[in-house]
């Protein structure tokens, strides 16, 4: 599992606003010379949300310790889902594109066929993600107590 430390900022209509108490990094260069954060371009197009709003399925209050969790693999299942799927059929759709353009109007038909294929992209992504099974994968969930080293000693709730 992902786990995030976090404490829950507030309340309301079924579910809890928590913000995260420290940074889980992948391979923990993210601050050291060349890992991700210490050049900026993690940040370069907005901040990273701290603050995450979550289902308050064990009924937390405000100012309790929560830890966040997701299932291992899911931001690579996501990742390949956005970005692989829309690379994928952006390259697909450009070189149909091409194929079957007029020979003066290859560039016209590369950029409509790579266009198309983006549009494909963006409707399979939603018809997946519009699915509950699918959703399912992804979800966040919240547990009581802080987490040491590992999981061990944490109180589940």
């Amino acid at each position: 599992m992902n786990e995030a430390q976090g404490i829950v900022d507030r309340v309301e209509g079924g579910r809890a606003w928590v913000r995260l108490t420290e940074r889980a990094g992948g391979c923990g260069r993210c601050d050291e010379p060349g890992g991700c954060r210490s050049t900026g371009i993690a940040y370069a197009l907005k901040a990273p949300d701290e603050v995450f709003a979550v289902p308050n399925s064990i009924d937390v209050r405000p100012g309790e310790q929560v830890r966040l969790r997701m299932r291992d693999g899911a931001p690579l299942r996501g990742a390949l889902l956005g970005y692989g799927l829309s690379v994928a059929l952006l390259l697909i759709g450009a070189a149909l594109g091409s194929a079957l353009a007029d020979v003066g109007a290859q560039d016209l038909g590369t950029a409509a066929g790579g266009l198309a294929g983006l549009a494909i992209a963006l409707g399979v992504n939603r018809a997946v993600f519009r699915s509950r099974t699918a959703r399912h994968g992804f979800e966040i969930e919240m547990v009581r107590g802080s987490a040491g080293c590992g999981v061990t000693g944490a109180q589940e709730g």
